[in-house]
């Protein structure tokens, strides 16, 4: 059974002066942002600081999430967290609404992510991935699925986090689509739990599909899209874990996830 979140006016695109407006002291900050602060990360995620520890957080994922949060900033979105991410080696499986939900996790828990070759390819996505200790997949092949399954296990009995988007792609953001459960294999013989995150952008989720892709629309037009979009909020919804065990196969841990994220999109 498929649910939609609430949608509202947010939808509707702002009137282009207002955007015009936004995109006149974005750009810059924006750029800035690429140029100036991106540098600095990379100065601080070294070899020689990936075992310093900063409030019980390895330093560099700190430094990550911090410039993750600012470009959500430099976007409009005001994400507030509602929950607690899991601390330790844990399968994170959130609803996916476009490329912006990657930093917007980011920004409040590292994780590496699964997630398809493409973005590899992308304009400064594609790169920020790579640093963020993303696993990409090919869609289609059974082979690249077990090398991703064979990573996520290996990052996860290691005491890593991974992120992954079950539902296996983008949709219109007016659905979650079914999870699909042999990638939820690495949690359960890891035996690490699992803690679905709802992803609501707007108020209530109004903003589900402005934030998506629409028909057709490339990763560069939904990009410069969004960062004329108004100043909205956002939630990130850590939501009650799940344990694998021998009574929660990996079917019946997808299903779940997926329930729980539905639920708290409606609430």
């Amino acid at each position: 059974m498929n649910a939609s979140p609430p949608h509202g006016v947010a939808g509707t695109q702002s009137a282009w002066p207002a955007r015009a407006f936004r995109y006149l002291y974005r750009i810059p900050l924006l750029v800035l942002h690429l140029l100036v602060s991106l540098p600095v990360v990379l100065l601080l995620t070294t070899r020689l600081t990936g075992e310093l520890r900063w409030g019980g957080e390895r330093f560099n994922h700190r430094v990550i999430r911090a410039w993750s949060g600012g470009l959500m900033r430099i976007f409009g979105l005001r994400l507030h967290r509602v929950g607690t991410p899991l601390p330790g080696a844990a399968m994170y499986v959130a609803n996916h609404v476009s490329w912006i939900d990657i930093p917007a996790l980011h920004s409040q828990r590292m994780m590496g992510f699964v997630a398809k070759r493409e973005i590899a390819n992308w304009p400064l996505i594609g790169w920020l991935a790579m640093r963020g200790e993303t696993i990409f997949h090919s869609r289609g092949s059974a082979e690249s699925l077990g090398g991703v399954l064979h990573e996520m296990l290996a990052r996860l009995r290691t005491g890593h986090s991974v992120g992954v988007f079950p539902e296996g792609g983008t949709r219109n953001g007016r659905e979650i689509g079914p999870f699909h459960a042999r990638i939820f294999l690495a949690a359960v013989e890891a035996g690490v739990p699992v803690q679905p995150v709802a992803l609501r952008y707007g108020e209530r989720g109004s903003a589900q599909t402005v934030i998506a892709f629409t028909p057709g629309e490339s990763f560069l037009a939904n990009f410069l899209r969004l960062l004329g979009e108004p100043t909205r909020p956002g939630e990130v919804h850590f939501l009650e874990p799940i344990a694998p065990g021998a009574e929660e196969g990996r079917r019946r841990i997808a299903d779940l996830a997926r329930q729980r994220i539905i639920d708290a999109m409606n609430g």
